[in-house]
C-alpha cells in the first residue's frame, strides 16, 4: 500500500511531500541544536532524514509511471496480459486505470487478429482442398469431367468467392469506406424483392414457407436500399436454414418511434441468451444455432457494420414456444 494513494490531486501529494520534508529537517535541526550538537551537523542529519522521506513517498506516487513503462515495453514484444497496479486516486491514478483499459482492449484486439486468420486459413483450405482432389482425379483420370463433377467444383468456387467478398465487405464498412446511397423506397417493395431472391423461384429454397407483413403498407423510408437488402437477406437467409422442414420464417417491417422496425422470427433451435451478444462478431459459431454446413460466421457482422452505419441498432431475441428473433432499428435517414 503506497501511503499518499488515498489523496485525489498529484499537487496534493507534491505539497505533502514538500512539507514533509522539509517540516522533518526543521524539527531534527532544532532537536540537535536543543541537544547540543552543532548546527551544521545537525542540519545534515535534517537534510538526510528529509530526501529518506521524499524518496520513500515520491517513489509510491510515481511506481505506476514505473510499471506502465516496463508494460509499454512487454506489450512492444507483444505481451498484451501485463496491467499496472491502479490504487491511487489522482491523476496519476486515472492514467493507470486508462492504461489498463488500453490493454485490455488491445489483448482483445490481438485475439481477432489470430481467430480472424486462422478462420480465415480454415475457411479457404476447405474448399481449395476440396478442388484440389477433384481436379487430381481428372488429371489422373480417376474420375470423368461429367456434369456432376463440375457441379461440385463450381460450388467450391462459389464458397470461395463468398468468403473473399464478405472479407472484402468487411474491411471496407469496418473502415468506413463505404458511403451510403440514401433514398427514399417502399419498404413493402423491399420486403418483397428480399423474398424473391432469397428463397424465390429458381432458388434451393423449398421446404420453408416465408412470409412478409409490412404495417402499414404504404411505410417508407430514406435509407440505402441496396445495403438494407444486403442485411435482411442474410437474416432470411440464416433463419430459412436454421428452420425445420414445413417451418415457417416472418420478415415483418413495421413504423416505430425513431424509424422502423425489421423483424426476422424463425421457427429453430434459437440462440442460447448467453450466446445472443456475440453472434455478431466474427467468424463467431454456435453449435446451437448454427448448422455444420451453415455459413462462415461474417454474415451477421456485415449486417451490424450496416445497421450502424445507419445510426441503428440491431439484437438477437427468444421466442416464448422456440425459436429466435432478429430485430434491427433504423431511423430514416434525412
Amino acid at each position: 500500500m503506497r501511503p499518499l494513494d488515498h489523496l485525489s490531486s498529484i499537487k496534493v501529494k507534491l505539497g505533502v511531500v514538500i512539507v514533509s520534508a522539509v517540516g522533518a529537517s526543521v524539527v531534527v535541526t532544532g532537536l540537535g541544536t536543543w541537544a547540543g550538537v552543532p548546527w551544521i551537523v545537525g542540519g545534515a542529519i535534517g537534510g538526510a532524514i528529509a530526501l529518506t522521506m521524499v524518496q520513500f513517498l515520491a517513489r509510491g506516487m510515481t511506481s505506476p509511471l514505473r510499471e506502465m513503462t516496463a508494460a509499454a515495453k512487454a506489450m512492444a514484444s507483444g505481451d498484451y496480459d501485463r496491467r499496472v497496479t491502479q490504487t491511487s486516486r489522482d491523476e496519476v491514478g486515472e492514467l493507470a486505470r486508462v492504461f489498463n483499459q488500453m490493454s485490455a482492449e488491445l489483448a482483445e484486439t490481438d485475439r481477432l487478429r489470430r481467430d480472424l486468420v486462422a478462420n480465415v486459413s480454415h475457411e479457404l483450405r476447405t474448399p481449395i482442398s476440396a478442388l484440389q482432389a477433384v481436379l487430381e482425379n481428372l488429371v489422373d483420370g480417376v474420375e470423368p469431367a461429367d456434369p456432376e463433377t463440375l457441379a461440385s467444383m463450381l460450388e467450391q468456387v462459389e464458397r470461395l468467392g463468398r468468403l473473399v467478398t464478405q472479407l472484402l465487405d468487411l474491411s471496407r464498412l469496418e473502415s468506413g469506406a463505404v458511403p451510403l446511397q440514401t433514398k427514399r423506397f417502399g419498404v413493402e417493395e423491399l420486403l418483397d424483392r428480399v423474398v424473391r431472391e432469397t428463397c424465390g423461384p429458381g432458388t434451393e429454397v423449398t421446404d420453408v414457407n416465408v412470409k412478409t407483413d409490412v404495417t402499414p403498407t404504404d411505410l417508407e423510408m430514406t435509407a440505402d436500399p441496396e445495403r438494407l437488402h444486403q442485411v435482411l437477406t442474410n437474416l432470411v437467409a440464416n433463419a430459412v436454414r436454421h428452420s425445420p422442414q414445413g417451418g415457417t420464417v416472418e420478415l415483418v417491417g413495421s413504423a416505430v418511434a425513431r424509424g422502423v422496425r425489421f423483424e426476422v422470427l424463425d421457427q429453430g433451435p434459437g440462440i442460447p441468451e448467453g450466446d445472443r451478444g456475440k453472434v455478431f462478431e466474427r467468424f463467431y459459431r454456435s453449435d446451437a444455432a448454427r448448422p455444420a454446413d451453415g455459413g462462415i460466421g461474417l454474415g451477421l457482422a456485415i449486417a451490424r457494420w450496416i445497421v450502424e452505419l445507419h445510426r441503428g441498432e440491431i439484437w438477437v431475441e427468444g421466442r416464448e414456444g422456440g425459436g429466435c428473433r432478429m430485430v434491427a432499428e433504423l431511423p430514416s435517414l434525412v
